[in-house]
């Protein structure tokens, strides 16, 4: 009897890429990848949110404090699925930036700040978030 590793429902990872100009006007090319995404994978609503608004961070993140604003610089934007799973992965081409020590949002003296939550939102947002030790690339890990 011959039997097989994969089961009739696996297939092979599917990638994604992007390469943003550093310009807000680019997040619509994000936007649109991922409701391509979430379309195709039939991702449910609460994921597709979380995604939207977790990406829309980074990105914009990347965009504004990593890049500068440079337009000679490019956010390159990754999409993995596989299973059920969904890992992005958002690399910028600045210095990066210690993401162990941010002040924390919930603290009596910064609730009132106008800035510094995007970070803290996406580790509660996405399934798993990772750092490079730089700094200037993560990973998002989507289920849905």
């Amino acid at each position: 009897m011959v039997s097989s590793m994969q089961g009739p429902n696996i297939q092979a990872a599917k990638l994604y890429t992007l390469q943003l100009p550093s310009s807000p006007e680019s997040i619509i090319d994000l936007e649109n990848l991922i409701e391509e995404i979430a379309d195709t994978y039939q991702v449910g609503e609460d994921t597709f949110a979380n995604m939207m608004t977790c990406l829309n961070e980074i990105v914009m993140n990347a965009i504004t404090h990593g890049n500068k604003l440079d337009p000679e610089k490019k956010v390159i934007v990754n999409a993995e699925v596989d299973n059920r799973r969904i890992i992005w992965t958002i690399a910028d081409e600045g210095p990066g930036f210690d993401y162990n020590n941010l002040p924390d949002p919930t603290a009596e003296e910064n609730l009132e700040s106008l800035t510094g939550r995007g970070v803290f939102i996406v580790k509660h947002l996405a399934d798993q978030c990772i750092f490079n030790d730089r700094g200037n690339e993560v990973e998002l890990h989507f289920k849905f």
